[in-house]
């Protein structure tokens, strides 16, 4: 009888044990990105030796996508906890996959800041395209159809009395590859954005003939969502995550940081460091320290976004926001 005892309360130790243990799993995030060294994911990935919880509430993996509207599906297949939607895909998340719990938590970037970048549309130098009227029948190039510099740029177009499929055509094509669809007159006008638009070829065969604040003004270009399903799971590791994140995005910000940083960018890039003197700086897009998003300007481009279309009116981006896991993140770093 006492080995029976004995065999019972060892079987319920081990047990206790494996189900502790099975609890006391990070959390896993996979974060999405779709550009390098503009895209937060990988340059987390590179200074997690920064974080405090990386490893034993959360383990973060950055995943790669060509644009926004993949993590969609990733999203609502559990295949993603972090997206980097643009205000040009948020309502179609929403409306078109519905995903109803879906929760905007964090800034990635911002387009068209006042002092900061705004994206850049280029046409040949000896295209004799002088104005934007002057693209109507012609063919333009984008990265990803509905994407944000897609509506950004269709957005400026409409503003000139210019209509999709009307007036030109779109193609797609990454972005690596736009400054030789342009050279090679494949199309009239590609997008430039951070880090592409500073191509050597694309300065020397192209020019600028609009930026996106042209007809975005401000813009919440790009930002983080999830599921709150995950979010009341998981709350206590993505506060965690949270505060690793602004500990991290605020070591890359600080200018005496700025050396390392381009050696950082380099290794993704495969170019020299001194090209990276833009990084982080007023020449780049503006990030918020804090990771707040400005949804005010979310509000006004979801709008525009609707005006052309992209999916129905009357999204209001506030419902869908929940901007106490960040808020409670900084609070912690003061």
């Amino acid at each position: 009888m006492r080995v029976l005892s004995f065999a019972l309360c060892l079987f319920g130790s081990l047990s206790l044990l494996a189900t502790t243990s099975l609890h006391s799993e990070p959390v896993k995030i996979r974060n999405a990105f779709a550009v390098p060294v503009a895209n937060w994911a990988p340059m987390l990935e590179a200074k997690k030796d920064l974080a405090k919880h990386w490893g034993q509430s959360y383990v973060m993996e950055a995943v790669r996508y060509q644009g926004t509207p993949p993590m969609i599906t990733a999203l609502a297949n559990n295949e993603l906890e972090i997206a980097n939607l643009a205000y040009s895909t948020l309502g179609l998340a929403i409306q078109n996959a519905g995903l109803e719990d879906l929760r905007i938590v964090a800034d990635e970037f911002q387009d068209g800041v006042p002092g900061y970048y705004s994206s850049e549309f280029f046409v040949g130098k000896d295209s004799g395209i002088n104005s934007i009227k002057d693209l109507k029948g012609k063919v333009l190039a984008i990265n990803a159809s509905g994407s944000g510099i897609d509506i950004g740029m269709k957005v400026v177009l409409k503003k000139n009395g210019l209509e999709d499929k009307r007036d030109f055509t779109v193609i797609e094509a990454p972005f690596p590859t736009m400054p030789a669809i342009l050279s090679e007159k494949k199309a009239d006008l590609v997008p430039g954005v951070m880090p592409f638009s500073l191509n050597p070829v694309l300065k020397q065969n192209g020019k600028v003939l609009f930026e996106q604040k042209d007809g975005l003004g401000r813009s919440q270009f790009i930002f983080w969502v999830m599921r709150k399903s995950f979010i009341d799971q998981h709350r206590a590791a993505v506060v965690d995550f949270m505060e690793d994140v602004l500990r991290i995005e605020r070591w890359y910000l600080d200018p005496k940081n700025h050396d390392e940083v381009a050696k950082i960018a380099s290794s993704f890039l495969k170019v020299p460091p001194e090209r990276f003197d833009w990084l982080f700086t007023k020449q780049d897009y503006y990030r918020d320290p804090n990771g707040l998003p400005d949804l005010a300007a979310l509000q006004r481009n979801v709008d525009a976004a609707a005006d052309l279309g992209v999916f129905k009116p009357g999204l209001i981006v506030s419902k869908y926001a929940d901007l106490s896991i960040v808020k409670e993140a900084a609070a912690r770093l003061k």
